[in-house]
């Protein structure tokens, strides 16, 4: 958790839920459990359990304490669809991004089935954007799952991106992360499938975010596709 983020697209992070578990091959090289495993059984550190599932109750309050306006990526070490994240929790996470009006709160899930049954009971609030992943082909699908959700904000984030997404439906999407996988062992991503992915946004109308092009040293690799950067953003975020 962080008061501020290297993450392209986001200004800081909010992990009222720490831990995971892998549900499909976009999770096979997790940073965040790369990450949290190095301090398993630290006594006193934040991440002594590991990448075990723990909720964070005394960090439910903490976006409050921000008050400048800011992007807020939720829980980027977890998913708050988890099936082990109780009902009640995920409600007190919507009580907290619904009274921080002044920010706004972007959550990320893999988790699309759950996310498509809870979905529409959820207190959404305009400041409130839900996004899924989609890393292949195969679970497209998510995108469904995403349409039932009454955000005012649906994003797509396609990364790790594995493979080609030709077809994919972007009816009812506001906005589209594209970028490929970093870090040790990372999976090639093919300039071609970046391209059909931002021509279909362009002629959709739906803003493109490039974020990466990955690989062992992403840093040398950078972000420009053909000449140039692509940070185009939601019109409702002002930023």
């Amino acid at each position: 958790m962080s008061a501020s983020s290297s993450i392209e697209w986001t200004n800081s992070t909010w992990n009222p839920v720490t831990g995971c578990t892998k549900v499909s091959q976009g999770c096979k090289h997790c940073y965040a459990q790369r990450f949290s495993e190095r301090f398993r059984g630290v006594p006193g550190h934040p991440f002594e359990q590991g990448f075990d599932l723990r909720l964070w109750p005394d960090r439910l309050e903490l976006p409050l304490t921000w008050k400048e306006p800011r992007l807020i990526f939720v829980n980027s070490m977890s998913d708050l669809y988890h099936e082990k994240v109780p009902l009640s929790f995920i409600h007190r996470v919507f009580a907290t991004m619904g009274d921080a009006r002044w920010h706004t709160f972007q959550i990320l899930t893999k988790r699309a089935r759950r996310l498509g049954e809870l979905g529409p009971t959820l207190p959404w609030k305009s400041n409130i954007w839900q996004g899924v992943s989609i890393e292949s082909i195969d679970v497209a699908w998510r995108a469904d799952e995403l349409r039932r959700v009454p955000a005012e904000v649906r994003f797509l984030s396609l990364e790790p991106l594995l493979g080609p997404l030709d077809g994919l439906n972007l009816a009812g999407i506001h906005w589209v992360i594209v970028g490929g996988e970093s870090g040790p062992h990372a999976r090639p991503m093919k300039k071609e499938w970046v391209r059909s992915l931002r021509d279909r946004c362009r002629r959709d109308a739906v803003p493109f975010f490039f974020k990466q092009w990955g690989g062992v040293q992403k840093h040398r690799a950078g972000r420009r596709l053909d000449g140039r950067t692509w940070d185009q953003y939601p019109v409702a975020t002002g930023v």
